[in-house]
């Protein structure tokens, strides 16, 4: 931010001081010399005027898109909680079915096994 304020004052001052030099270095009446230093300073001031109105709009605008960026990044979050405790309730339910018939194949199994052994024997 400092360099930037330092810059824009590099270009103010540098403006003014090749404006200057520009009007004192002119062959021309000192009427003519008052009126265009009349017309430079005040376009001047209005250029200084529209760069600090530019950068204030500037400032206000970052200011507003990340609060907005901050507001889509709470509702996107909320929205993923949502979404994992959704699935998680429908996923739950077919786990307890998947623990219950995983049951039911061991005991199967261990049936099997003992009457493979009471054939075999």
């Amino acid at each position: 931010m400092v360099r930037g304020k330092s810059l824009v004052y590099g270009f103010v001052i540098g403006g003014v001081v090749s404006a200057a030099a520009a009007l004192l270095s002119t062959p021309s009446s000192g009427r003519d010399l008052r009126f265009r230093a009349r017309e430079q300073s005040g376009e001047w001031k209005d250029m200084i005027s529209n760069l600090k109105f530019d950068g204030l709009r500037l400032k206000q605008q970052i200011s507003e898109t990340s609060k907005e960026g901050a507001a889509l990044i709470k509702d996107l979050t909320q929205e993923m909680k949502k979404s994992v405790q959704d699935w998680q309730q429908t996923v739950e339910p077919h786990q307890e079915n998947i623990h219950k018939y995983l049951e039911q194949i061991e005991s199967s199994l261990k049936d099997l096994e003992e009457k493979v052994k009471n054939n075999q024997q």
